[in-house]
């Protein structure tokens, strides 16, 4: 018995892809960066290991550049 073949109704159009995200596929990478930024804006809040002092002074210079 052969199976049945469904055919397009409508030709397929090339050159365009229509691809649709869901709003969670935008929202969570957003909400993700936007936590890390203020973590990194607001370092108070984030309490780090002593390390090396030029690298806590180039962190601090670039919070500098950025809140600018």
């Amino acid at each position: 018995m052969p199976a049945l073949t469904h055919t397009r109704h409508h030709p397929a159009t090339r050159g365009s892809v229509d691809i649709r995200l869901p709003w969670w596929a935008l929202a969570l990478p957003a909400l993700a960066f936007v936590a890390l930024l203020t973590l990194i804006l607001n370092p108070a809040d984030a309490h780090a290991a002593t390390g090396d002092p030029a690298v806590t002074h180039l962190f601090e210079r670039v919070q500098q550049l950025v809140t600018r």
